[in-house]
């Protein structure tokens, strides 16, 4: 069997922008993809609202995802596959960053994974490293207008080219989440239900062609 470790923030998580809780099971597409993989594989879920990548929240200092990915992968070894989707959060007001600074802060992470495993487990694991999807044309009248303003959108936009680079440094498989979903209509940032399936099956598929 084959473990599948899902690092990502809230949408990871399964964050409900109808409700401000967590979807379900049964929407999550964490979940979603556990059952599209079948018995062969062991999907964890590791998702957190507000998770970054390597840039400390001025209030919440712990959801830096550098700080915790060593603790994580050390908590599931032997990890074989791990599918990340972070920088949505990166894109707030308050880091002022640049849509090349958050993929290479994806990228610390990615190495961080290769080298932390191979020397914790004796082999790094396989990286589906996802870009996540586009900051929504609405989020001026999103309730996380504030956090995020108008220039995140345009600079969501910049961000695959960037993390295409990155999974070539790295030899990822890469996936463009913008490609096939996009944010709800509710606050402009998290998933709906029928973008949680989509980005399931397209997960699925990245998934199952890692030999």
């Amino acid at each position: 069997m084959k473990t599948v470790l899902c690092y990502g923030d809230s949408n990871t998580y399964g964050y409900d922008p109808r409700t401000g809780f967590r979807y379900p099971s049964s929407v999550r597409w964490t979940c979603r993809l556990a059952a599209l993989l079948g018995d062969d594989y062991h999907v964890v879920e590791e998702g957190c609202n507000g998770r970054t990548t390597i840039f400390d929240d001025p209030v919440e200092g712990w959801k830096n995802g550098l700080g915790y990915l060593k603790p994580c992968l050390n908590s599931h070894k032997p990890v074989d596959i791990v599918v990340m989707m972070l920088g949505s959060n990166d894109l707030k007001e308050t880091f002022h960053a640049s849509p090349q600074q958050i993929a290479e802060g994806a990228g610390v992470l990615v190495e961080t994974i290769q080298t932390f495993a191979k020397e914790k487990q004796g082999f790094d694991p396989k990286i589906v490293l996802v870009c996540p999807p586009e900051i929504g044309e609405g989020i001026a009248d999103s309730p996380f207008y504030g956090s995020f303003y108008e220039n995140a959108i345009d600079r969501s936009r910049e961000l695959p080219a960037h993390y295409r680079h990155i999974a070539e440094r790295y030899s990822c498989i890469f996936v463009n989440a913008a490609d096939h979903i996009r944010p709800s209509k509710e606050d402009s940032l998290h998933l709906d239900p029928q973008a949680h399936a989509k980005l399931a099956e397209v997960l699925a598929e990245a998934v199952i062609q890692i030999r």
